[in-house]
């Protein structure tokens, strides 16, 4: 397991020259390379979380998109903290205010939609919207 997460991020450290070359022709900040290079990290998890909730298995593509997160936040972080104590790099892990409240609004939404036992199109519809709040602020602060 280990040594697939350092080969993923050997790969998106490879793959972050291109995007941020063409973050900075789009005009963006460089906090969207992040959201770019997590995105790709994560695509198979998410593609496969979105195929099973199109076929209505609510609990397999909860599965993939929690695992997911639990691989990139319990695994990739520390590797990257050693990764970048090693090569001396500054690694900065703090979130702006907007991203706090962005957070927590998304946590206690989860908690609604995961505590009824029932998940409803308007309760997805809501993580959408706040998903695509975040990808807004991020793309402009």
């Amino acid at each position: 397991m280990t040594i697939s997460l350092v080969v993923v991020i050997l790969l998106a450290k490879t793959l972050s020259p291109a995007v941020e070359t063409a973050v900075a022709a789009a005009g963006l900040p460089q906090t969207v390379v992040g959201v770019v290079i997590a995105m790709v990290v994560l695509l198979p998890e998410g593609l496969t979380a979105v195929k099973a909730a199109g076929r209505n298995r609510l609990q397999t593509s909860l599965n993939a998109s929690l695992g997911s997160a639990l691989a990139s936040i319990g695994l990739t972080i520390p590797i990257v903290g050693a990764v970048s104590l090693y090569l001396d790099v500054p690694l900065v892990l703090g979130l702006p205010p907007e991203a706090t409240v962005l957070l927590l609004l998304t946590l206690f939404i989860s908690t609604i939609t995961f505590a009824t036992g029932r998940t409803t199109i308007l309760q997805g519809g809501v993580h959408l919207v706040i998903f695509g709040i975040f990808l807004l602020l991020t793309a402009v602060p």
